[in-house]
């Protein structure tokens, strides 16, 4: 459109008007987006998020503010990595067009200060100050998710290819054998990780998951029936494999297998109890309920607590009633009747429609290292 001098000022307000107009369409397609994503999504632990700005989180747990979901962050987007003041891995991955880095260590309390640390200062809107347990956490507003991923759908996504490479065939063959032995319907299987988001390598490893307690236990006793016919093998590199024996090879590829509420098996409202902090502790004591400890929070109730050291003793009234471990790494690592070591913060718990008081105990808590939950 041919224009004068007299009349560049007119134009220019006409292009930062259709631009106005164009951000406005995209803001509201993307609310669109967002809306129809969560749409009667009901949150389970390691459902996977995408967000606007490409981040991908895991969802942690099953308890959730309205309108946000607690995560942590697994991958940034390499355009991003140097916002994080942190080391990365050399090894990038692809979803779609996006590249990702993730970052060498996820889960140290200090990587979990930087991370909050970054957020504050870039991203805000990822920070959330929760009344309930009185400290500012990681969690994703429904309005920035772009994307679930649902560990169960994308393993029938995987199922339906008509066309599946090296790692998916494994992935099919590997499910298909477990849920014949097992008896657990494919349909109560998922898959996690690379391979769930189609963004692995040769190198990727299996990581499913099956839905439900019940479900589990059948699934863990089919597979040290197949380890010990010889059809694969456990794999050992930690200590705490020897207990819980939920990583294996097949076909020279591993795997790993944990567990994830059925939908009727939660029951966790956000807001019903609030946590306040006590002290650190470290104790022994004996296990007396294995049904939910292979979930993420793991849940150990317990008895005969028997404090290691003179800051770890307590009132009778502050003795803790359960062990929940908010890492992944301490589920299933023991069963009722075993006795257990443990370190973690001692926490009151109070039911906010009761006023009933109980306390627990906390691995996980991000604030020190030494946190743990050890067979004796």
């Amino acid at each position: 459109m041919p224009t004068t001098k007299k009349h560049d000022h007119i134009f220019d307000d006409f292009k930062k008007c259709l631009k106005a107009i164009m951000v406005c369409k995209v803001a509201c397609f993307n609310l669109r987006v967002s809306e129809l994503v969560t749409k009667d999504w009901i949150p389970r632990d390691g459902e996977t998020l995408l967000t606007r700005e490409g981040f991908i989180f895991y969802v942690f747990g099953y308890e959730h503010p309205e309108n946000r979901v607690f995560a942590f962050l697994k991958y940034i987007p390499s355009n991003l990595a140097h916002h994080f003041p942190i080391r990365f891995l050399k090894q990038k991955w692809k979803l779609g067009n996006l590249e990702l880095s993730r970052p060498e260590k996820l889960y140290t309390p200090q990587n979990y200060q930087k991370f909050l640390e970054t957020f504050r200062s870039s991203f805000p809107h990822y920070l959330y100050c929760c009344p309930f347990r009185g400290k500012e956490v990681l969690s994703v507003p429904l309005e920035h998710i772009e994307r679930v991923y649902l560990p169960s759908e994308c393993l029938q996504e995987i199922f339906k290819k008509e066309k599946r490479d090296c790692l998916q065939e494994e992935t099919v063959e590997l499910v298909s054998l477990l849920s014949a032995e097992s008896q657990v319907p494919i349909q109560d299987f998922g898959i996690h990780g690379s391979v769930g988001l189609n963004m692995h390598s040769k190198y990727s490893d299996i990581d499913l998951v099956v839905y439900g307690s019940q479900n589990f236990k059948k699934l863990e006793s089919t597979v040290n029936k197949l380890a010990d016919e010889g059809v694969f093998s456990h794999v050992f590199t930690k200590k705490i494999d020897h207990t819980r024996k939920h990583r294996g090879r097949y076909n020279d590829r591993r795997f790993v297998y944990n567990a994830v509420r059925k939908y009727e098996e939660i029951d966790a409202p956000h807001g019903k109890l609030k946590y306040t902090p006590v002290k650190n502790v470290s104790f022994s004591c004996e296990v007396v309920d294995d049904s939910e400890n292979m979930f993420r929070p793991a849940i150990y109730p317990i008895r005969d607590y028997q404090p290691d050291d003179s800051a770890s003793e307590l009132s009778e009234e502050h003795v803790p009633a359960k062990v929940l471990s908010m890492i992944g790494y301490y589920r299933n690592v023991a069963r009722q009747g075993d006795v257990v070591k443990v370190s973690g913060t001692l926490e009151r718990v109070e039911n906010v429609e009761t006023g009933e008081v109980s306390y627990q105990v906390v691995v996980g808590t991000a604030t020190r290292e030494k946190e743990y939950i050890e067979p004796v």
